[in-house]
């Protein structure tokens, strides 16, 4: 999702940590009820809480809409690399 003067443009609004709204969202890495990994237009965003779903999902206009009790929200280290993938955090 880009501003017409090329940047690119993030939103995230959460209502009472119960419903978090996203855009500039380029793909669902991975999720289950307590964890979701996303890849952004500003990097991977991990929402971690309880009793999460997605609500709403629309990759071609870059929004995710999560609903559950939202716990944290956080960007990683744009200098490390992608994140591990599930298998790899079981044999590790």
């Amino acid at each position: 999702m880009k501003e017409q003067t090329g940047q690119k443009r993030q939103e995230i609004k959460m209502l009472n940590r119960k419903l978090l709204e996203i855009s500039g969202v380029k793909n669902v890495e991975s999720f289950d009820s307590q964890e979701f990994l996303l890849d952004t237009e500003y990097g991977f965003l991990t929402v971690t809480g309880e009793d999460l779903h997605i609500k709403n999902l629309n990759l071609e206009q870059g929004l995710v809409a999560i609903e559950g009790r939202v716990n944290t929200t956080a960007y990683l280290d744009a200098t490390s690399s992608k994140p591990r993938s599930f298998i790899s955090k079981l044999f590790k």
